[in-house]
This record gives structure tokens, C-alpha cells and sequence, in this order.
């Protein structure tokens, strides 16, 4: 059995479905803080059980019989939480209730000295699954395309789209890296340790970004590059936690040091097609802006 965690997220459950195009139902388990709102997956006969992060014993629970378990990586310390000491439990947990294989949700610029603060939990993560004594696999995706629509939105707002200096991104959307898991989890043994970074085909800095937003509403959006001192303030001035303004800072500040800007083949080869350009994920962003206005 595979055992998908945080199956009712994002990436989570979208990672279950493509899996099921692949595997008999049967053969899929799902470990879900609150079973309730997974009931569309067990209504079509995944296994649904009660797993939480923050409790290692419901852990081994929802493990049980696994032999692979998708570790679906956790954004507590963005809430004060401590992503490590989860992460430590969940891998515990997997070798606990027999599991062959962890693989894990990684990050393209997984590194001790990353200046993007979650690529350092990604680091020290993938240095747990490799003393954990089982076989690992970590995607080392590439950055959510969501997020720049999210860092545009006010911008779209605005026209205008404030940084500190940055550099290219390999944007890469939710679905295609779900996919790429769930053909990997079908797979098992593709990839030992960390994959290829697995991106998109193009890699655009903020400004190329609000060239193609501009494009798709038919309106400039400008870009501006302010020291980082001054985008810390702004952020302060908007009431946004210390711990969001660090996390946001850090893309800039790796991105600037080309962290993020790498492509590779890998993930249009598991795909079987060109991954999703972010212009399909800006062009959304139109879709909801034209129904409101400037």
C-alpha cells in the first residue's frame, strides 16, 4: 500500500488522484488530520485514516501495511510550529509500521545554507531520511507557480510590484509535480535519494513576470527594486508576521543568488509532455481580476 499524507492540502490530495489513474484503489491510503474531509477519497475506496503530525502514535496508525509513504512536507514553522520535530515523527513512524520506502516533498534549492528559509528544513530533512535506514526518494520540485500569482495580486491591484533585487524562478505548478510523484510512487525505486531538479522549462525573474501580466490584462504593471530594508518595512506596515516577511525576503535574497533559476529535463520526461508554462497560472489571474475591476 501507498500511504499519502496531508492528502486533504493542495498537493496532497491532488497527488492521490493522479495516483489512482495508476494504481488499483485498493493499493492507496491516505493519512488525513481530520478524516471527515476526506470522505470523497474514501467514497471511492481509499483507505482513510487519522494521522497527525503533532501525534507520532496516530502516525503508525495510518502507516500500517504501507510500504511506501508519501511524506507531504509540513509548513508548521510558518504557523510557530516545529517542522523538523514533525518530520522526525513521520519517518519514525513509516519505519515503525514496516514501510520500505519515505519519499518526500523536497525543494529544488534544498541546502544548509540556503538563504530561502524552508530549503533548509528540506536539507536537514532529506539528512534525516538518510540515517533513517530506509530507502528514500526526495522530489526536489521547483517553486510553486501559485506563488506568483500570489506575490501579484496586489500588484494587479496596484500596477505597481515592489522587490528587493531577485533573480529567475523555475516556476512549476502544483498538478504537473503531483504528477511527477504519483508516476514516481508507481514506480518505486525510479529515483534513489534526492531527484533532478523537477521544473518547468522556463525560469522568469519579477519583471519578466509583470511583462506577461501586463500582457494578459492589457495594462502595465510596473516593477521596482527597493533596497531590502525599505520591502521589510513595507511588509511591517501591512501588519505581516516576522516570520512571513523573513520567508518572503529569503526568495528574494536566494533568488538573486540563483537558488532557484535552474531547469531540467526530468520532470517533462516523467510527464510525458511540456510541463505547464507560468503564463496559464498569470492568465487565471486575469480571469478573476476582469470580474472585479483594477
Amino acid at each position: 500500500m501507498i500511504v499519502i499524507t496531508g492528502a486533504t492540502g493542495q498537493l496532497g490530495h491532488l497527488i492521490v488522484e493522479k495516483l489512482l489513474a495508476r494504481v488499483p484503489v485498493e493499493q492507496v491510503g491516505v493519512s488525513v488530520r481530520d478524516p471527515e474531509k476526506a470522505q470523497d477519497l474514501a467514497a471511492r475506496g481509499v483507505r482513510v485514516r487519522r494521522g497527525d503530525f503533532t501525534d507520532p502514535k496516530s502516525l503508525t496508525q495510518a502507516f500500517e501495511g504501507a510500504s511506501q509513504v508519501l511524506l507531504v512536507s509540513s509548513n508548521a514553522a510558518a504557523y510557530g510550529g516545529d517542522t523538523l520535530a514533525q518530520h522526525r515523527s513521520a519517518i519514525d513512524a513509516a519505519r515503525a509500521s514496516g514501510a520500505r520506502r519515505v519519499v518526500y516533498t523536497s525543494h529544488m534549492a534544498a541546502s544548509p545554507s540556503s538563504a530561502f528559509p524552508p530549503a533548509i528544513h528540506h536539507a536537514v530533512t532529506e539528512q534525516m531520511l538518510r540515517g533513517s535506514g530506509l530507502a528514500w526518494t526526495a522530489l526536489r520540485n521547483g517553486f510553486y507557480a501559485s506563488s506568483a500569482r500570489l506575490v501579484l495580486e496586489q500588484a494587479v491591484k496596484t500596477g505597481v510590484l515592489e522587490t528587493s533585487p531577485d533573480g529567475k524562478i523555475a516556476w512549476t505548478t502544483h498538478a504537473d509535480l503531483a504528477e511527477a510523484a504519483a508516476v514516481i510512487l508507481a514506480n518505486e525505486g525510479q529515483y534513489d535519494g534526492p531527484t533532478p531538479p523537477l521544473t518547468a522549462a522556463e525560469a522568469l525573474d519579477f519583471g519578466e513576470l509583470c511583462a506577461v501580466a501586463s500582457d494578459l490584462l492589457g495594462r502595465p504593471i510596473r516593477r521596482g527594486i527597493v533596497p531590502e530594508e525599505q520591502l521589510r518595512a513595507n511588509f511591517a506596515a501591512l501588519g505581516m508576521p516576522a516570520m512571513a516577511i523573513e520567508r518572503s525576503l529569503g526568495l528574494y535574497r536566494a533568488s538573486h543568488n540563483g537558488e532557484f533559476a535552474t531547469i531540467d529535463p526530468t520532470l517533462q520526461k516523467l510527464l510525458g509532455r511540456v510541463p505547464t508554462r507560468v503564463h496559464a497560472v498569470l492568465a487565471d489571474t486575469r480571469g478573476r481580476t476582469a470580474a472585479t475591476g483594477p
